[in-house]
């Protein structure tokens, strides 16, 4: 157990630039006794000195490995906090979970219930890019005055949706299509979800929440005596390349918590490990997914439409692969555009990166964009299973959030509103759990009541609506077939039918090999509308130390090239909209290439 000490040195720890500043410690006193609580310092403020640089250290000099020595992290002993809740990722449902539980514990006195935030990003917000079509349901039942004008602390900058437009595109054409009900954008507005998790943030801090941002948790804790989730710790830092610690290594630290909530987001490392220790998917078929490939614009005012909304679905992409393109006329003549290609397309030979470079040529989109300039790229992976890929939600000492649960509603291309109300959901049943049995500090709490409250929710009623739409899509007549059916669904079925298909198997599976299929070739980018993939990286705001270990691990290079290149010809080169793996020409390998991670030495 840290000492008072020990833990306040958490305030010396060193982060990335941050937008918070530093708040004078308070002590948050939580149902554990006294004598095992501990004071941490406040979160700094997300609207305050955007320069300032924090410094923080969880350990001691003393405890400095040597270089020279063969190092085990797990030898080195971590400091340890204790809080009620602790709550792993700073998006939309991790924020919205911790604002409704400090609103229950502030409402009913109980001010020093201790709910803790932690962020991996340098700031709220930071791995958000900027783009997105909210349904306000959600946040108007969590901050109802979130958009007032008579609220000071309002949100400001969200853009009311004026109206919609569906094509389907040929390679010069735009054909106008019915949009289902479910893409209906009355009502909604376009955001900067970057910019709104930031204020989702402040709005936290202001009620009390702990939010650590520049804090990856990279640890689950579990129970010696029943196997539950304890809480989670951080990421060690101060380690080299090679693994070995340098002159500023430190230990991570464990926060130990009754309810720990993931809200990672998508495919999420430590939602991966808790998925499979306690088997919740036993019940659910696999997760799909899809590869988001964005871009937001500044466009020249003549361009510019404000609040416009398009969807467009078939070129670039071929009958045989799902997926479809958006542009949103948001902001002061800012435009968020993508391309969503479903990770079950056939052909090794495709590029989602390609597919988008080709698409801003279409006369559809480069009309907007002509004499327009690219502020921003990234690219994001997508739970995209629905309704039959939810898994079990709640186990021995926490819950799944958000959509590192899967609760994204495909066709309706929205999912924020869901991750906000799965995270309100959890909050209350965590809070409820935890107040009913606050004289047991060290029994396990499961979440029983938020299981039923998902199943009784507009959460699961939307998704099972929609259940048979994306699997539609796996049917012998490709995109053609699926939007004959989804049709169907929309207007007369409306999900009552009794059957729900399944999807395909899982999306490596539906790869075939490259001999099979056409090699496709793309243009080379014009540099004014199309990028090469290092130009659109630079604009990820991406920063890497150079000495740090690599998280993309391939234990032998040179067998992976004479397993994989042969059946694939080189599919990594392609799937990655970062250019991170590449296949090198080199003729003294067996197969005439090099495999290599541009990250890994």
């Amino acid at each position: 157990m840290a000492s008072k000490t020990s833990i306040t040195r958490v305030a010396r720890r060193s982060l990335v630039p941050s937008s918070f500043s530093v708040r004078t410690a308070t002590r948050a006193v939580s149902h554990f006794p006294p004598a095992r609580r501990r004071c941490l310092p406040q979160p700094p403020r997300l609207n305050q000195n955007p320069t300032c640089r924090q410094s923080f250290s969880t350990s001691p000099w003393r405890r400095f490995a040597e270089v020279d020595k063969p190092f085990d992290a797990r030898q080195q002993d971590r400091e340890t906090d204790e809080v009620d809740v602790c709550i792993i990722g700073g998006g939309p449902a991790g924020l919205s979970a911790a604002i409704r539980l400090k609103q229950l514990a502030n409402e009913a006195g109980n001010e020093e219930f201790r709910v803790l935030l932690l962020e991996k990003a340098g700031e709220i917000g930071a791995h958000i890019l900027s783009g997105n079509v909210i349904e306000p349901s959600a946040i108007d039942d969590l901050l109802p005055d979130w958009a007032s004008p008579d609220n000071p602390s309002r949100f400001e900058n969200a853009t009311p949706a004026t109206h919609d437009k569906m094509r389907f595109l040929t390679k010069n054409s735009a054909i106008p299509m019915p949009a289902p009900p479910q893409m209906n954008n009355h009502g909604n507005y376009i955001i900067s979800l970057n910019q709104f998790c930031k204020w989702l943030g402040e709005r936290a801090e202001e009620l009390g929440v702990e939010v650590y941002p520049g804090f990856a948790a990279s640890e689950v804790l579990y129970n010696v005596d029943d196997g539950a989730v304890k809480g989670v710790a951080t990421n060690d830092l101060g380690i080299g390349r090679n693994g070995k610690p340098k002159a500023s290594f430190e230990r991570g630290m464990e926060f130990h918590a009754r309810v720990t909530l993931f809200a990672e987001g998508c495919h999420g490392s430590l939602t991966k490990q808790v998925i499979r220790k306690f088997d919740l998917r036993r019940d659910s078929q696999p997760q799909t997914y899809g590869l988001g490939v964005k871009e937001v614009w500044e466009v020249k005012p003549e361009n510019f439409r404000k609040g416009e909304i398009i969807h467009s679905m078939g070129y670039p992409l071929p009958a045989s692969t799902y997926g479809g393109g958006w542009l949103y006329h948001f902001g002061d003549n800012l435009v968020s555009l993508g391309l969503v290609v479903g990770l079950d397309y056939p052909n090794p030979w495709l590029s989602p990166y390609g597919e988008f470079q080709k698409l801003k040529h279409h006369p559809l989109y480069a009309s907007v964009l002509e004499g327009g300039k690219c502020i921003s790229y990234g690219a994001r992976a997508l739970n995209e299973g629905g309704f039959q890929s939810i898994p079990k939600c709640a186990f021995p000492g926490g819950a799944l959030i958000g959509d590192t649960a899967g609760f994204l509603n495909v066709p309706k291309i929205k999912g924020t509103h869901t991750a906000m109300r799965s995270g309100m959901l959890a909050a209350e049943a965590a809070y409820l759990a935890l107040t009913t049995n606050a004289g047991g500090g060290s029994s396990t709490i499961f979440l029983y009541d938020y299981e039923d409250k998902l199943r009784s929710s507009s959460i699961w009623a939307e998704l099972k609506q929609v259940r048979n739409m994306r699997p539609s899509f796996h049917s012998p007549l490709g995109v053609y077939g699926g939007i004959l059916y989804s049709g169907l669904e929309a207007y007369i079925f409306r999900g009552k039918m009794p059957w729900t298909l399944k999807h395909g198997g899982t999306d490596h599976a539906a790869t075939k090999m490259a001999d099979e299929c056409t090699k496709i070739e793309y243009p080379k980018p014009d540099g004014k509308i199309s990028f090469d993939i290092l130009t659109s990286v630079s604009r990820t705001g991406t920063n890497h130390e150079e000495d740090q270990p690599v998280h993309l691990q391939v234990p032998d290079w040179e067998q992976h090239a004479r397993d994989q290149f042969p059946k694939y010809k080189g599919v990594e080169n392609r799937f990655c909209p970062a250019g991170v793996y590449e296949y090198v020409e080199d003729a003294s390998h067996d197969v005439g290439v090099r495999f290599q991670i541009n990250a890994q030495k």
